[in-house]
């Protein structure tokens, strides 16, 4: 009855090591995420993803494993697209770190270990596109977060739209 007792108690307690540990190296990456930047702009274009699976970028078509679709531009639609793109980046939750020349990067951070996930926009007036990029600053997975993030961006901003009519335009002229 004696060693049943101590082989009960040394896998609750090594279950119980590694469950802190866990726990422990997830909020040292949560630390560690806080520190950073969003990549910015490469060449007027949004920054490629890097290997890992926890980045989406509608930027570069040829990268099939990250590539999200860009969202569509509504013709004749004429207001400050930063505005309102910074509007329901907000009401996502989202922080604004920057805001011009067609170009928008802002921050996400997790419910539970605070992680920090960048979130760039870029106004494509030629092409009429907005481009997109959401990306986690640590780790490798992000269980399809950044993804999911893209497309209720895409849902509210399509919402947004069409709701107020407000007129949408990523012309030069128009665009701080």
């Amino acid at each position: 009855m004696k060693y049943i007792k101590i082989f009960l108690i040394i896998p609750a307690s090594i279950l119980a090591a590694l469950v802190a540990a866990f726990l422990i190296w997830f909020f040292i990456l949560g630390v560690m995420s806080k520190s950073g930047r969003p990549p910015g702009l490469a060449n007027g274009a949004l920054s490629r993803c890097p290997d890992t699976p926890n980045c989406v970028c509608s930027e570069y078509k040829n990268d099939v494993a990250h590539y999200i679709e860009p969202i569509i531009i509504p013709q004749g639609i004429t207001a400050d697209a930063l505005q309102i793109l910074e509007n329901v980046i907000r009401e996502m939750g989202g922080t604004i770190h920057i805001a011009k020349n067609n170009y928008v990067a802002a921050t996400f951070r997790s419910r539970i270990f605070r992680f920090v996930d960048d979130f760039e926009i870029r106004i494509d007036p030629v092409q009429k596109v907005i481009h997109v990029r959401s990306a986690s600053r640590v780790g490798k997975g992000d269980m399809g977060v950044n993804k999911k993030r893209v497309e209720l961006f895409r849902r509210l901003l399509n919402q947004k739209i069409s709701e107020s009519n407000i007129p949408l335009n990523a012309t030069p002229n128009t665009v701080r």
